[in-house]
């Protein structure tokens, strides 16, 4: 007999406007009797019937809604996976686009990124892991790609009790492609990459930075394989450094630069331990963009992650020539858009510098985030100028 979940008193508002998770806290009784990961029917305390979603006793989210009617589980998800392809095309941003967000395209724990016709797919939950052969039915029927590649190794997938895989799933055993991004050519790994290959969430940032950069020099740190540092160098930066801990990203950076026919120094290093050697040493740079990896990976880890947010916007701000630009991003949605703010606030008072906001901007639009799941706006993006006080 299926799952019957039924919620507390009022626990149901905010299923209503597409946030589909489901808390063990939330849940006054369970009734029937299935397989963990099956679909289980949700409804309010006194019985009126809210969704369906997977079911996952091992999950702090004991279920993740997404069926709001009686259509039949399969064809939802093939509908939701064209309406998202629908969408992206409609934004008119190439062949290379994050196909589905997950909760944001009503399908919890399903990220599919194309990269020309290559696909990279993550199943982050135990339901659309049980509904893989489906998925990967629907996404071959709606975009023909070439290959399909499983990035199913995040850590996210422990706490729903599934172990780590990626290799290809579907078609050609091709891996790498090269995407045209704003007229930058791109090497994008999709096995050996970061997270699904390629950071698509800050595009159209990575060409917003192109107005800042002229006759500048431009410190490009945490560069991955190194998107704003081609940005800025293709929009005619006088000098550009990009700084990386990872051996692979910088090697990358190099290959990448090389494609453009274009001069980057690129540096395997600690960011923080460089950025602290040009103080000492006294260096100066024009632009600093900053993006560094997610510091929060929990709600507990909030304040060591501002600390180091801290920490780097302050050295940044130091290396700084006067009225330079500063780039600042946070990709960790539990530290909020206040919160980041504040911090650079705090940036600004402890370094005696004159702070302002000349944009501020978040994820790609193929990233769109739903107003009642905060955790689908995750990205804060500034570009500020800092003056010297004299």
């Amino acid at each position: 007999m299926p799952y019957t979940v039924y919620l507390k008193k009022n626990e149901e508002k905010s299923l209503k406007s597409g946030y589909g998770w489901v808390f063990a806290n939330e849940v006054a009784k369970i009734e029937g009797k299935d397989k963990n990961g099956s679909l289980a029917t949700v409804r309010t305390f006194d019985g009126k019937f809210v969704g369906k979603g997977y079911i996952n006793h091992l999950s702090k989210i004991l279920v993740r809604v997404f069926i709001y009617g009686d259509a039949d589980e399969d064809l939802v998800i093939f509908d939701r996976i064209l309406n998202a392809k629908r969408l992206r095309e409609s934004l008119l941003l190439g062949q290379s686009y994050r196909a589905v967000f997950a909760e944001a395209d009503l399908l919890p724990g399903l990220v599919v990124d194309k990269f020309n016709d290559l696909l990279s797919v993550q199943f982050l939950s135990l339901g659309m892991d049980r509904k893989k052969d489906v998925i990967v039915d629907a996404l071959v029927r709606i975009f023909e790609p070439k290959t399909i590649v499983e990035r199913s190794d995040a850590a996210v997938r422990l706490k729903e009790g599934l172990e780590q895989k990626k290799g290809v799933i579907y078609g050609e055993n091709v891996t790498e492609t090269i995407i045209d991004e704003n007229g930058v050519k791109l090497k994008v790994d999709l096995i050996n990459g970061q997270r699904t290959g390629y950071f698509l969430d800050q595009k159209l940032n990575r060409l917003t930075i192109r107005r800042y950069v002229k006759d500048k020099t431009v410190l490009d740190c945490f560069s991955n394989v190194g998107g704003f540092a081609l940005n800025a160098k293709i929009a005619g930066a006088k000098q550009v450094t990009a700084l990386d801990v990872s051996p692979l990203a910088v090697s990358q950076i190099k290959e990448n630069a090389k494609l453009n026919g274009l001069t980057i120094d690129a540096v395997c290093c600690d960011v923080f331990e460089k950025l602290r050697e040009y103080k000492t040493e006294g260096r100066k740079f024009d632009v600093i963009i900053l993006d560094p990896p997610a510091f929060a990976k929990s709600s507990d880890s909030v304040t060591d992650a501002l600390n180091g947010y801290k920490d780097v916007n302050m050295l940044a701000m130091k290396l700084l020539t006067d009225d330079g630009i500063l780039v600042s991003s946070s990709c960790s949605h539990f530290v909020g858009q206040t919160a980041f703010l504040n911090m650079l606030a705090k940036c600004a008072e402890q370094t005696g510098k004159a702070v302002r906001v000349l944009e501020q901007k978040m994820q790609c639009v193929d990233h769109p985030y739903l107003l009642s799941a905060k955790e689908t706006n995750y990205l804060k993006f500034f570009i500020l100028t800092v003056k010297d006080l004299k």
